[in-house]
């Protein structure tokens, strides 16, 4: 008989989905990404966010629904600073009051929201003005942050600052995919202090409005190993990487002193600006040295050989990944909030599998004293994916070109693992039989 076993998750545990309002909402014209997609080669294949999922226009209340009924206790969203601040000088009531509805809406369905204030978004008027290279930026944020928790602390108590400022940090201002597009040192490292400060304004302010509030970050970690642990240059490279990616924020926001490449300020006022940590973990890579990429900081990365990769080759499944990323998470001494978690799939036979093994890792760690508290799957529903526009499908449900919402196995899956509050022999053998011998060895 193969062997049998149940793993159960620590009671109150949160179980949900992630989404942003960029991705989402739809029908948004007033900020950076909006512009970005009007800029020729910007997004593959010259794709629109549109109207998105449409939530905006009312489309939140039958996936939130569907997310109750899948047995989720939680939902991670963001609210949108250019629809509530259009203009420097007006705050648009009725924007505030559509947000109001949606987390009333997440009341009635025993949904506790998880509330994001920057996911990668500026409004057009923060850009125009220099955005976040300016020292005046986070004070700006905080003014923002200000309007917006008092209007809706009624319904919310856990928010997030800043969604994975690394990313917005590497994608926008060193080369990346990301507006504005710069590749320059000086001006990265002026946006990432900001981010710390905008971030730490942010904290004290929500605590002044509303105590009891539980405030946080997320980072983006990427598990990085040297390619040859035995070559010196490959073990170096991979942890300047991890380094510069990993660590910079979370630590500056521990310490108060931010490290980035060759830079480092003190900023006194960030320290222990956290009442949780967010951790979004998709997957890992292997580094070597390599001295022709200049551009590239010297190194060259790749996917584990062997680990099977996404359909469009963007992510691999590197499971270990997640268990080094929480090993990492746990020296900040803090409660550890899982705040994305996923991979594209639109046919999804990777994404179950992916799924399991990831929990697994995670409950793990949860029984050697990892304080995980939740986990939120990225994503609810198919959304547009940033520079990569509708080419990656990393929703539970599908979303169709009339905006029909495609039922896949993964749905259900998740819905009995959040149900539950936990998986256990059987649904591995249903889901993922190809992983099972992995999960219950003999």
């Amino acid at each position: 008989m193969p062997p049998e076993a149940t793993f159960i998750f620590p009671h109150g545990f949160m179980w949900g989905t992630a989404t942003s309002a960029y991705q989402v909402e739809g029908s948004n014209t007033n900020n950076n990404w909006y512009a970005w997609e009007q800029e020729s080669g910007r997004i593959i294949n010259g794709d629109r966010a549109g109207l998105a999922c449409n939530w905006w226009g009312g489309r939140w209340k039958e996936d939130l629904d569907r997310a109750a009924e899948m047995g989720q206790n939680a939902h991670r969203l963001s609210i949108e600073w250019s629809r509530i601040q259009p203009h420097p000088d007006r705050w648009d009531e009725d924007a505030l009051e559509n947000y109001r509805r949606i987390l009333r809406g997440m009341y009635d369905r025993k949904l506790t929201p998880l509330v994001t204030l920057h996911h990668f978004t500026d409004p057009l008027w923060f850009v125009e003005m220099g955005g976040w290279e300016k020292d005046e930026s986070p004070g700006l944020f905080e003014r923002y942050v200000r309007k917006a928790v008092d209007a809706l602390k009624e319904y919310a108590g856990l928010w997030l600052t800043i969604n994975e400022p690394n990313v917005y940090v590497y994608g926008g201002y060193l080369g990346g995919g990301f507006p504005p597009g710069k590749n320059d040192l000086a001006s990265a490292f002026r946006v990432l202090t900001n981010l710390v400060r905008a971030h730490a304004a942010a904290y004290h302010a929500i605590h002044k409005i509303q105590k009891e509030a539980r405030v946080g970050a997320c980072i983006h970690y990427r598990a990085f190993w040297p390619k040859r642990s035995w070559f010196p240059p490959d073990l170096i490279a991979a942890n300047l990487v991890s380094s510069n990616f990993n660590n910079a924020f979370p630590d500056a926001l521990h310490t108060g002193r931010l490290r980035f490449l060759t830079k480092s300020i003190q900023v006194k006022e960030a320290a222990g600006t956290q009442d949780y940590f967010g951790l979004n973990y998709y997957t890992g890579e292997m580094v070597s040295f390599s001295p022709s990429a200049r551009t590239d900081f010297f190194h060259r990365r790749s996917f584990p050989e062997g680990a099977l990769v996404s359909p469009t080759a963007f992510l691999a499944n590197v499971p270990q990944g997640i268990g080094e990323a929480l090993q990492w998470a746990k020296r900040f001494n803090l409660p550890i909030l899982i705040t994305e978690n996923g991979i594209e799939d639109d046919i999804d036979i990777l994404r179950p599998r992916y799924i399991l093994e990831h929990l697994h890792k995670i409950w793990r760690n949860i029984n050697h004293d990892v304080p995980v508290k939740g986990y939120f799957y990225w994503t609810l529903v198919d959304n547009f994916e940033w520079e990569r526009g509708w080419s990656q499908r990393f929703g539970l449900w599908g979303l169709g070109d009339g905006q029909e919402r495609i039922r896949r196995p993964s749905v259900d899956l998740y819905a009995e693992i959040c149900t539950k509050n936990a998986f256990n022999s059987d649904m591995v053998k249903k889901y993922a039989p190809q992983v099972y011998e992995q999960i219950f060895p003999e």
